[in-house]
């Protein structure tokens, strides 16, 4: 205490000279008329006393101020560091996937959100180049009851479809993105040029992130091909990968869900609008017969947005 109130003394002093409504002292004037104690004043022992007596009671003043002030920051802090500190039944949810998952969860059955994401338990586990990355269970599942599920899916096939085609997305789908947006030097500019464009850069850090961030991102683009084992032209398997994502849909339906866009479909079109804009987005709609479909999402999206 006795240090925070040195610490705090020059302002609490301060503090304590406004609040009693009176200038700050300053050192005297050495006047010969003040050494003398002219024109009948007081002299100079009474005027040491008196100066005496006001100084140590602003400086209880002062020094009252600053344990007050002492103990509101600490009373602060400690409320903050409170506040900051999760419950046991808080979960930090880092996985897209999971995070759907679980709000769907929420939005269907209503359910306590805090009960539903303890459905879904991480799990530590070591990847094929040996990094521990954290998976989570049920990801791709929500947590319905019988009645529940069978009013939103009418049946086991079509909620199977739904979590296999969602966990196609992740693990071939969005792969395929970098590759094919930074496929040759020209592409890997041309994408950072739209971000630098839209994310509203400065002259000088717009051009560096748009030639270093287009170069880093090409040679990254190699090492990605080589790793999911993508085809010399990785166009092709983007191609691919369209025309069988349509074929699942197929022709009797307009949407995975049937009439309404389902969590696959909003996976494959969430994956497919990063393109947007980009070389590769124009060549797989000319080349692929996914365009139909997109549009189609994008138009029930938009439609569901103005309800």
């Amino acid at each position: 205490m006795a240090q925070a109130a040195r610490v705090l003394w020059p302002s609490g002093r301060a503090l304590a000279w406004r609040l009693g409504g009176s200038p700050a002292p300053r050192l005297p004037v050495q006047s010969r008329a003040g050494f003398a104690g002219a024109a009948g004043g007081p002299g100079p022992a009474a005027i040491a006393r008196k100066g005496s007596r006001r100084l140590l009671g602003r400086a209880a003043l002062a020094l009252g101020g600053a344990v007050g002030l002492y103990y509101t920051a600490r009373w602060h802090l400690r409320a903050q560091d409170l506040r900051a500190q999760p419950s046991a039944a808080q979960q930090q949810l880092n996985d897209s996937s999971v995070i759907i998952s679980a709000l769907k969860s929420y939005l269907v059955s209503g359910q306590p959100l805090d009960v539903i994401i303890t459905y879904y338990p991480p799990m530590k586990a070591t990847n094929d180049q040996g990094k521990e990355v954290t998976e989570f269970c049920n990801k791709y599942w929500l947590m319905l009851d019988e009645k529940e599920a069978q009013r939103m899916y009418g049946g086991k096939e079509a909620r199977t479809e739904e979590m296999k085609w969602r966990q196609w997305a992740d693990d071939w789908l969005v792969h395929l993105i970098s590759p094919n947006v930074y496929r040759t030097p020209a592409e890997a500019l041309a994408s950072f040029d739209y971000i630098v464009r839209e994310g509203k850069f400065g002259a000088v850090e717009g051009a560096m992130a748009k030639y270093v961030g287009a170069a880093a991102m090409y040679f990254i683009s190699k090492r990605l091909k080589s790793r999911h084992h993508l085809q010399e032209d990785v166009r092709e398997d983007l191609y691919e990968a369209a025309n069988k994502w349509v074929a699942a849909v197929g022709k009797d339906r307009p949407f995975m869900g049937g009439q309404k866009p389902n969590l696959a479909d909003l996976a494959v079109y969430g994956v497919l609008r990063v393109m947007e804009g980009l070389e590769a987005f124009d060549d797989l709609m000319r080349h692929t017969r996914i365009q139909p479909w997109y549009l189609r999402v994008e138009k029930a999206i938009a439609a569901e947005a103005l309800q």
